[in-house]
């Protein structure tokens, strides 16, 4: 089968770095090729126009066209011609692309499209308690309702878009995924105590929450240390051009002096940076199911997690991993706290987390199942 995707987000030297769907789209990528398929990678909003092989992937960069007031509607009929000479060509079968701000709403492919749902604009405001913008809502729900199938990632996302939007499409659960051999465990142990949180600074993830749960972590146990992994980002809430500004005068004086926030990463180093933490803390209001929890739990790290919507699809409490509400600073550091003193249990989490994921979020596996999903709506 020759599978492309479509995405404003790919990590990848050539075409810059990537949050979750750029990521997911990785994972599952690299296992399709494996099982025999052709790969394509469509990735708009790029600086230049441009085309490369890479371990047997194609990847076409695609630059926006920039006219005032007309930009996404040539960049989609842009879009849509590539599409087509490589659907005619006979280089692409199917077409995947998220339901993030909707780009494919007037995208109209000869070939069979499907909607990926990670969350789109409108799923993370209602999460949030934002406004979506209109235009975003419109997109999103049009581009929802004219593709031929749809793939949720979580059974919470799939339901809750369709109660947002006001649709009935029928979804199929498919969750995200990662390559668990990628992220093993390295040999040795740390001395130091350390909470390591990764992904993107932003107030939907709970990262104004942070600041208060490390505080009561730190009164009861001063040899902690947080590090904070991750592009800084701007709050809309406020209007800040940085949620890590924003996050400082949040932390007592003495607890400040064992945070270290050290930007975005290259995703090559995630792996280390997990190695060497004692637990990951994820206190998250919006997710749709999170690809660093993922990668967290398969380097058997113990995490505590937030208990919104999708979470228990990923993590069952107290067996595999700690679910709080982000808002509950006291047991959130309970159970920070509980972990940090406990390496025993720290184990069989991680452990028990380890095998789960390798069990149902592997990426051969989905990429199995999404090949499955693909075959439903290709004509015989």
């Amino acid at each position: 089968m020759k599978i492309a995707f479509l995405t404003p987000e790919y990590p990848h030297p050539k075409t810059g770095t990537a949050g979750g769907i750029g990521t997911s789209i990785l994972n599952l990528s690299k296992a399709l090729y494996h099982l025999g398929h052709d790969i394509s990678i469509l990735v708009y909003a790029q600086d230049q126009d441009d085309y490369f092989i890479e371990n047997g992937i194609h990847f076409y960069k695609i630059k926006n066209i920039k006219v005032k007031g007309l930009s996404l509607i040539l960049t989609q009929i842009k879009v849509e011609r590539l599409i087509n000479t490589l659907y005619d060509s006979g280089k692409i079968d199917i077409l995947e692309a998220p339901d993030w701000t909707g780009f494919t709403a007037f995208v109209k492919p000869k070939c069979p499209l499907v909607i990926r749902e990670n969350g789109s604009d409108t799923y993370f405001c209602y999460l949030d308690n934002r406004k979506v913008k209109f235009k975003n809502k419109f997109l999103e729900k049009r581009a929802l309702k004219k593709a031929d199938g749809l793939i949720s990632v979580s059974a919470f996302t799939g339901h809750l878009t369709n109660e947002i939007f006001g649709i009935h499409r029928k979804f199929t659960v498919i969750p995200n995924s990662i390559d668990a051999s990628l992220f093993e465990r390295k040999p040795g142990k740390s001395n130091t105590l350390s909470i390591l949180y990764f992904g993107t600074l932003i107030r939907k993830k709970g990262l104004l929450e942070l600041p208060e749960i490390f505080n009561l972590v730190y009164k009861e146990n001063t040899n902690v240390s947080l590090m904070l992994v991750g592009k800084d980002s701007a709050d809309k809430k406020t209007g800040s051009s940085s949620t890590w500004q924003l996050m400082q005068p949040l932390f007592d004086a003495s607890a400040i002096k064992k945070v270290s926030y050290i930007g975005a990463v290259d995703y090559s180093k995630i792996q280390e940076l997990i190695n060497k933490a004692t637990i990951c803390v994820f206190p998250t209001f919006a997710e749709a199911l999170p690809v660093s929890w993922l990668e967290a739990m398969a380097m058997e790290k113990a995490i505590v997690a937030s208990n919104i919507g999708w979470a228990n699809e990923v993590i069952d409490d107290g067996n595999d991993g700690f679910l709080v509400h982000p808002t509950q600073h006291k047991q959130y550091a309970e159970r920070i706290l509980e972990l940090l003193e406990n390496p025993e249990k720290q184990k069989l989490f991680g452990t028990a987390a380890r095998e789960k994921v390798k069990a149902n979020f592997s990426h051969d596996l989905v990429a199995k199942q999404s090949v499955e999903f693909y075959k439903t709506l290709l004509k015989p």
